[in-house]
């Protein structure tokens, strides 16, 4: 089966394909990196859903998007869907400095996040979505060189280590991404 990503950034389309190859091998994976629609959803599945919607129209082919974000307890869930323009700008440094600075008074127990992302797939005769959650909380200081957007300041529950500082494999196995994704390959296979 050949699906198409809707997606211009490689290192979601990286992880996809090792998620994919892990769950379900006869999916063939390609980007569709197309204009970009105005995503005017107020929550990840909406927002996936207008970009998988926009991928298929433009394709003809069975499509695939996702949303993601960092949603932190004590900012009531912030930056949530606004996490890719968190600091006014795409820069994901920008973005990580500003989430570390607004908590930066803020003690260790209410450091409370969760990486969420969701994945909506639309085909003919196919809308279907579904949503990973990665629980964690938010670092002190940015820390690991892998790993992209929030992942060197997020620490995931049961880690010491940030999610830029785990090892690529073992991160894919269990982040936000691959819940996500991993539930898309399961409905795929049955």
């Amino acid at each position: 089966m050949e699906l198409v990503f809707a997606t211009g950034n490689q290192h979601k389309l990286a992880e996809a394909k090792s998620i994919f190859q892990l769950r379900n091998p006869k999916i063939e994976l390609s980007s569709y990196g197309g204009p970009s629609p105005i995503e005017s959803g107020i929550t990840f599945v909406e927002n996936a859903r207008i970009k998988a919607l926009a991928a298929h129209q433009a394709t003809g082919k069975t499509a695939f998007a996702d949303d993601s974000g960092i949603c932190v307890d004590v900012m009531g869930g912030a930056p949530g869907i606004f996490s890719a323009g968190w600091s006014g700008s795409r820069s994901d440094e920008k973005n990580r400095l500003l989430l570390l600075s607004q908590l930066s008074e803020i003690p260790q127990e209410h450091r409370a996040a969760s990486f969420v992302c969701s994945v909506s797939l639309i085909g003919v005769g196919l809308d279907v979505s579904f949503t990973g959650v990665w629980l964690g909380s938010v670092a002190f200081a940015e820390r690991g060189t892998a790993g992209f957007g929030y992942d060197s300041i997020f620490i995931p529950e049961g880690f010491d280590l940030t999610a830029a500082e785990l090892d690529p494999e073992l991160k894919n196995s269990l982040s936000h991404r691959f819940l996500a994704m991993s539930q898309l390959a399961d409905y795929l296979s049955s």
